[in-house]
């Protein structure tokens, strides 16, 4: 189980594309390369997303998923909203009348 090449590809790609080969242990074991895993903010007992879509694997942080999460829910709330603080009102309000 061992990296056969990481490929950097800054020069050619401004968005840092990062290849490697690597081969897979008996038991279904990959090693992520270092330079993979720090671009990825991965560190030790950190929470991965994995998922297969259309034949592909694709490996995420929880930290990105959630980042990603709330840059498409910021698409729908007004700038200066905060939905934390009209939840709290909301919950108030009907406590209220409990």
């Amino acid at each position: 189980m061992g990296v056969t090449g990481i490929e950097d590809k800054t020069e050619e790609n401004p968005s840092r594309e990062l290849r490697a080969r690597v081969r897979m242990s008996d038991k279904g074991r990959l090693v992520i390369p270092a330079p993979m895993r720090e671009a990825l903010g991965m560190s030790v007992g950190g929470v991965i997303d994995l998922r297969v879509v259309d034949g592909e694997l694709s490996v995420t942080t929880l930290r990105s998923r959630l980042r990603r999460a709330q840059e498409r829910a910021r698409r729908y709330v007004p700038a200066g909203v905060s939905l934390a603080d009209e939840l709290s009102a909301e919950r108030r309000e009907a406590a209220k009348h409990e």
